[in-house]
Parts: structure tokens; C-alpha cells; sequence
């Protein structure tokens, strides 16, 4: 039996889109207006359905949203910035409560699932992990959240750190991480030693930040794929950011754009503001997975940001000079069906068997939602409204009859 049916919906091509719905997922999705029997029907008025956006790297442990505006201060040097982070963090509202905050705005956009990566060293220990642990308790069910364990000061350089990636490891953190071997850690074999025993050891996903830049970068490139071939970790490791990719020229770009992806390592770019990144459209043509992420939201490394994928699509799109309604729906896949591939989230999507959980948006198809960011949009997560449907002016007997909480349940 049909519990509920969305009518006069519009798909990612513009086109006559319905949903049925039973027990939170899926029972038909196409053209065709499915029999509703007695199940409560629900015009959506020919608005955009989407199926919700994933943000593939986030870190919910950093952000200062849920606590006062800190302005922006400079640094001269990496070790610098930590220091500057480690202060300000120290000075702000506990971790659990920041990460809960921003979960909830990315989650009030319509975020279905995360990546987050949380700070572990030989220092800060597990404190941070515990605390984002947490934090994706309380919103189990709403939102899904892959936590990485982030080294974020270094593995060799910070010793002791790698004895905490283990422990993490065994807390149940689903991927380790990895960050600039050279320029950081000064040995490149020595901290890709580390991260891919720990991987194999546990049986944990690996996703490595590498900002090194233009030849090094390349390099390191090799060094991992190399690597996760000889793990046998194809489609378990993951580069985000990847620099050197923007450095270097298209040939270069193609040479190791196949050996990324004949070891099936993918790759995040946030199209950050002020550098050169990976040209998206080249390593997709390669067979190289691309998926993307806010970042860092208004923390100690930068200002910006709100937690909406939507419009972090907009910003690849822009940077990336995607104009045609192709590209823009590749910028769309970057912050849904890609991200959710790569943190395994299986029963994500506008299709029969899977989680009925989709974002209903003021836009006549899906390159218009990109191009433009509406911020008219309402929620339905396993079936039933979350959220305000109202604003998008639904039949108000409909919205009042459907479930309408705003926070996690619990």
C-alpha cells in the first residue's frame, strides 16, 4: 500500500516528474501518475525535484557557525595558521555544539549525507572525534555522516599521531587521512606507509589532503595510485583538493588522469577562490570519479561559506566556466550522485527501493537551480515533509497532514 504520492513535480530535465511513496522509500518515480488508492496525495505545483545534495568534505570540528563571528585573521606560514586554530578553537563553544549547529543549517539546505574530516594528533587525541561522534548521533537518520580522521598538523611530523589514526580507527571512523607527505611531513613513503597500513589493518576508506603544488604534486599523484593498486584499495582512496592538477599542462593532466583512474582514486575539488584546481571536465572524460565539498565554513582558515551545496555547485560551475545545461548538470552531480558513490551511500536517488529523501526547489529544471541557487526550496526526507513545505505554498491541508519537524529526532 502507497502511504503518500508527490503529482506535478519536474525532474532534472524539466519534465513531468511523480513519486510514490512507501514506509520512506521509493515504490515508483517516472512520467506516469501512479494509482493512489487512499494514500495522501501531494501537488508539488510543478516544482524541481532534486535528490538532495551531498557534501563529500566538510569539517564539522572547525567551523565557528553556532558561535559569534571571529574575523579572519592573516598567517604567514602553515604552522602558523595551526597555532592561530588551536587558539581560537580553545576560546569556542564546545566542539559538540558547532558541529551540531552546522550540521543542522547544512541539513536545513538539503544535505543528505556527509564526509566529515575531525582533527586527530599525538595533542588533541580523540577529543575532537569523540565530540563530532557525538554530534552525528543526534542527527542519525537525518542526515548520514562519514567521519575521517584528519592529521591535520602532520603523521611523522607530529609524532605519536599516528598511534591516535590507529586508535580512531578502532573507535569506528569509516576512512583515514593523509596530508602534503613532502611538504609537511618531509616523507612522502613514510606517511603513505602509515595511512594505507592503518587502511588495510582496519579495513577503513582513505582520503588524503594534498595541496602540494604543480611537478611534487603530480608526484604524489603517482605515488598514490601506485599505492592503492598495490592495496588492492580501488575505490577506498580518495585525493581532496589535488592542486598540482590545475598546475601543470592538459597533456600531463591526461597522463595522470589514467592512472587515477585505473586505480579508481577519486577526487574532491571545492573550486576554492584564490587557487588553481583540477580541470573537472578532463579527468571525468579519463574515468576519474570528481566529487565535491564545502570545506572548511567560516572557521580559522577562512570566512566564507553557509553550508549550502546548491550553492557550491554554482561556485565549480562558475570557476569552471560551465555555461551549457550539460556542464551545469555535471557541477549537480559533483554535490549529489558523485559524493554519494564515494562515501557509499547506496539507496541515494530518485529511483524505486531507495531512501525517499529529495529537495523540492523553485526552478523550472536542474541547470536553472544551479545557475541561479533558489532559495525557495522545501525538504522531504524518508517520505515526509522536514522542515517549512508551506513557503513553497502547498496545499496547506497537505502540509499540516504531513510531518513537519525541524530538528533531529529524539
Amino acid at each position: 500500500m502507497i502511504d503518500r504520492v508527490f503529482v506535478n513535480a519536474v525532474g532534472v530535465d524539466g519534465k513531468p516528474l511523480n513519486l510514490a511513496v512507501r514506509d520512506g522509500r521509493f515504490v515508483s518515480v517516472g512520467a506516469e501518475r501512479p494509482e493512489s488508492g487512499s494514500a495522501e496525495v501531494v501537488d508539488l505545483k510543478g516544482h524541481l525535484v532534486l535528490p538532495g545534495w551531498v557534501d563529500g568534505h566538510i569539517h564539522l570540528d572547525k567551523s565557528f557557525v553556532g558561535d559569534r563571528w571571529r574575523p579572519h585573521r592573516a598567517a604567514a606560514t602553515l604552522r602558523e595558521r595551526l597555532a592561530d586554530e588551536k587558539q581560537a578553537l580553545a576560546n569556542a563553544l564546545p566542539v559538540a555544539v558547532r558541529a551540531d549547529a552546522l550540521i543542522r543549517q547544512a541539513a536545513s539546505f538539503g544535505t543528505m549525507a556527509m564526509r566529515s574530516h575531525v582533527d586527530v594528533d599525538a595533542t588533541t587525541g580523540l577529543t575532537h572525534l569523540h565530540a563530532v561522534m557525538e554530534a552525528r548521533e543526534k542527527w542519525r537518520g537525518i542526515v548520514d555522516i562519514e567521519l575521517v580522521a584528519f592529521p591535520q598538523a602532520g603523521v611523522i611530523s607530529c609524532p605519536g599521531t599516528a598511534d591516535v589514526l590507529g586508535a580512531a580507527a578502532r573507535e569506528g571512523v569509516e576512512a583515514v587521512g593523509g596530508i602534503d607527505p613532502t611538504t609537511l611531513d618531509g616523507d612522502a613513503q613514510g606517511q603513505l606507509d602509515i595511512i594505507f597500513g592503518i587502511a588495510q589493518k582496519y579495513g577503513v576508506k582513505i582520503d588524503i589532503h594534498l595541496h602540494e603544488p604543480g611537478e611534487q604534486g603530480i608526484g604524489q599523484l603517482h605515488r598514490i595510485a601506485e599505492r592503492t593498486r598495490a592495496c588492492g584499495l580501488q575505490g577506498r582512496v580518495s585525493v581532496s583538493h589535488a592542486y598540482a592538477l590545475g598546475d601543470v599542462e592538459a597533456a600531463q593532466v591526461e597522463r595522470v588522469a589514467d592512472v587515477l583512474a585505473k586505480a579508481d582514486v577519486s577526487i574532491m575539488t571545492n573550486a576554492p577562490g584564490d587557487r588553481a584546481f583540477p580541470p573537472i571536465l578532463q579527468l571525468r572524460a579519463a574515468g576519474v570519479r570528481v566529487f565535491s565539498g564545502n570545506d572548511n565554513i567560516q572557521d580559522a582558515w577562512w570566512p566564507y561559506g553557509n553550508g549550502d551545496m546548491l550553492q557550491r555547485a554554482m561556485l565549480i560551475g562558475y570557476r569552471s566556466g560551465f555555461y551549457t545545461d550539460e556542464a551545469l548538470l555535471v557541477a549537480l552531480d559533483m554535490v549529489s550522485t558523485a559524493g554519494a558513490a564515494v562515501i557509499g551511500k547506496h539507496d541515494y536517488g530518485l529511483k524505486a527501493g531507495n531512501e525517499a529523501s529529495f529537495v523540492i526547489l523553485k526552478a523550472e529544471n536542474a541547470a536553472a537551480a544551479v545557475a541561479a541557487v533558489p532559495a525557495e526550496r522545501a525538504i522531504v526526507r524518508h517520505g515526509q515533509f522536514w522542515g517549512d513545505p508551506a513557503r513553497l505554498h502547498f496545499d496547506t491541508e497537505t502540509a499540516k497532514a504531513a510531518n513537519t519537524t525541524n530538528g533531529p529526532r529524539g
